[in-house]
C-alpha cells in the first residue's frame, strides 16, 4: 500500500484525505517540515499539498507531478469558456487600462480578482516582469462546481461557490439542485468526450454558470493540490495517486503534463 505524504499544516482537506487513506489501509505521513525523512525516499508515495510545498517535496522524493499547463484555459475552445481569456506577462498586464480579471497563472503571488486597471496589481514592482498571468473578461459566476476527473471520467464532484460565497450548507453538506446537477454533468461530459481538448490523466476541472451566458469552464487545476469541498475523499485519492508518478516510471503520455518548477523545465516552467 502507498504512503500518503501530507504537509505540516493541518487543513480540513488534509484531514479528510488522511481519514480516507487510513480506511484504505494506506500509511499516512504528515511531515514536520519540508525536509523528507530518508525512510520515505524510494517508497511508493502519494503527495498532496500546496504547489510550492509539493514541488519541494516531490523533488526530494523523486516524484513527478502532473497537471494542466498554464495555457490550458486560453487554449480551450471559446464555446467552453464563454469569455475571452489570454495568457500574458505581468508586464503586459500592468499596462491594461480597462477592467479585467487577472490572476497568477502558476502560483499565488497576488490575489486573483477584477482589477479596474493593471496598475492596481499589488506588489507588481516586486515580481519579475515575465511572471505569467491569465487575463480574462470580467463575468459574474452564479454557481461553481469542482469535478475530479480521472481518465476523462468524472469520479466525484461538488459545488463550491454560489455567487462568490462558499456553497456549504449549515449542516456541512454542499447542496445542488437536480437541474444544476444534470446541467453540470452534461457540460463536463461534453468537454471530456471532445478529443480536441487535451486532458491530463487526472485533474480538478472547475465549471460553472456565468450570469446571462450559461455553463462554462472556470479553470483546471492539479489533482494533488486542489480543495475537495464536498467530494468523496477516497475518489480524490485515486486521482492524487495518478498525478504523482515516480520519475523512473514516467511514460511518454505523461511527460506532456510534467511539472518541474524547481528545475525550470517542462510546459509549466517559467
Amino acid at each position: 500500500m502507498p504512503t500518503l505524504v501530507l504537509p505540516p499544516r493541518y487543513s480540513p482537506d488534509s484531514i479528510a484525505l488522511w481519514r480516507a487513506a487510513t480506511a484504505l489501509d494506506w500509511t499516512v505521513e504528515r511531515l514536520g517540515s519540508w525536509r523528507v525523512p530518508d525512510r520515505l525516499k524510494g517508497q511508493d508515495v502519494v503527495l498532496y499539498g500546496e504547489p510550492l510545498f509539493a514541488s519541494v517535496v516531490a523533488d526530494q522524493l523523486g516524484v513527478a507531478l502532473l497537471e494542466p499547463p498554464i495555457d490550458w484555459l486560453p487554449a480551450l475552445p471559446e464555446k467552453y469558456r464563454r469569455r475571452a481569456v489570454r495568457l500574458a506577462t505581468l508586464s503586459e498586464a500592468r499596462r491594461i487600462e480597462s477592467p479585467a480579471f487577472i490572476k497568477p497563472a502558476d502560483d499565488k503571488c497576488f490575489a486573483a480578482c477584477v482589477f479596474q486597471a493593471g496598475t492596481e496589481i499589488p506588489a507588481a514592482d516586486l515580481l519579475p516582469e515575465a511572471t505569467p498571468v491569465l487575463v480574462a473578461e470580467p463575468v459574474m459566476w452564479t454557481l461553481e462546481v469542482r469535478c475530479f476527473v480521472l481518465d476523462r471520467t468524472v469520479q466525484t464532484w461538488s459545488p463550491y461557490l454560489r455567487h462568490g460565497a462558499l456553497a456549504e450548507a449549515p449542516d456541512g453538506t454542499w447542496p445542488c439542485t437536480d437541474p444544476e446537477s444534470q446541467e453540470a454533468m452534461a457540460l463536463a461530459g461534453e468537454i471530456l468526450a471532445d478529443r480536441t481538448v487535451n486532458i491530463p490523466p487526472a485533474l480538478a476541472l472547475d465549471i460553472g454558470t456565468i450570469q446571462g451566458r450559461g455553463w462554462a469552464v472556470v479553470e483546471a487545476n492539479a489533482a494533488w493540490g486542489s480543495g475537495i469541498y464536498g467530494c468523496d475523499p477516497a475518489a480524490v485519492l485515486r486521482l492524487v495517486r495518478r498525478s504523482c508518478i515516480p520519475r523512473a516510471q514516467l511514460e511518454s503520455r505523461d511527460k506532456a503534463w510534467l511539472v518541474d518548477r524547481l528545475e525550470g523545465t517542462g510546459p509549466n516552467a517559467r
